[in-house]
């Protein structure tokens, strides 16, 4: 396995630019991407999303009992293929070139030793549908290890009341328990971006948040209109009476004078749930 020679340098001998159409922005601190592998138990079996040049498939490599590292850049590929081809030789690392909101996790994982790890140094612009794959494959998942824009790491792990406290916040946190580990100055990425980012560690909760239609609805519908009342923007929600929402309300313990960013997961949960013995 080659020593890395730092990712603008590594683009330069291949003929290669970053893309700006896929958000390419390389991690180019070695000692930091061996600080989010060391997030990333041993022994474990780790796919890898965006693997990009790979410095973080690096330091996985030396933790993981195997890895599959998914690249969609076609450019990249043989890149990657050259730099770990030991590791490919061996059956340790799997390289899947694929757009990593397409994969099939329980493909990935079958057969594989647990705990089963879901890492990666995400772009800006689909980090929300990659978090949602998180969320959708909590049952397979023991741990989840995202390097991702400072903004949005904040928003993952805000508690209700909090300014950065939404939707993302609220069905991620119906599934995990969130932790925001440490920042990552934008000066270790190459290209430089103009923010800093963050490494989020997510565990499924003891007690996860079933996410049905009504709590899908009564959260859309909360934030949709978040500067308005619970009264208003839950108005006519699932067909709901302005009676029926007065009584689930009562029986859930909500005020519906309050908006939706007051209310943590389990308040949209026993929502969902008044609202259900009502009909």
């Amino acid at each position: 396995m080659q020593q890395s020679r730092g990712p603008k340098a590594e683009l330069a001998l291949h003929g290669l630019v970053p893309k700006k159409d896929f958000g390419q922005c390389f991690l180019a601190d070695e000692r930091l991407a061996a600080r989010i592998a060391g997030l990333v138990p041993e022994g474990a079996s780790v796919v890898e999303l965006g693997a990009g040049l790979g410095a973080l498939t690096r330091p996985l490599l030396e933790r993981a009992a195997t890895l599959t590292a998914v690249e969609r850049d076609r450019d990249l590929v043989p890149v990657l293929s050259a730099s770990f081809a030991s590791a490919i030789e061996q059956g340790k690392l799997e390289l899947l070139e694929a757009d990593a909101k397409a994969i099939e996790l329980s493909a990935l994982f079958a057969g594989k030793p647990e705990p089963h790890v879901l890492a990666g140094n995400l772009p800006y612009q689909i980090t929300g549908p990659l978090v949602t794959l998180a969320v959708r494959e909590r049952v397979l998942l023991e741990r989840v290890v995202y390097l991702v824009q400072l903004e949005v790491g904040e928003r993952l792990a805000a508690p209700a009341g909090h300014d950065a406290y939404g939707a993302l916040s609220v069905f991620t946190q119906a599934a995990f328990d969130v932790e925001r580990a440490f920042v990552v100055r934008r000066g270790a990425f190459y290209p430089q971006p103009n923010v800093d980012s963050c490494v989020v560690v997510l565990e499924p909760r003891a007690r996860p948040i079933e996410e049905t239609p009504a709590f899908r609805e009564l959260v859309k519908r909360g934030f949709g209109a978040r500067r308005k009342t619970l009264s208003n923007a839950w108005q006519g929600v699932l067909g709901a009476t302005k009676e029926r929402l007065a009584r689930a309300a009562a029986r859930a313990e909500i005020d519906l004078g309050a908006r939706a960013e007051r209310l943590a997961p389990e308040a949209f949960e026993r929502m969902s749930l008044a609202l259900s013995e009502e009909s």
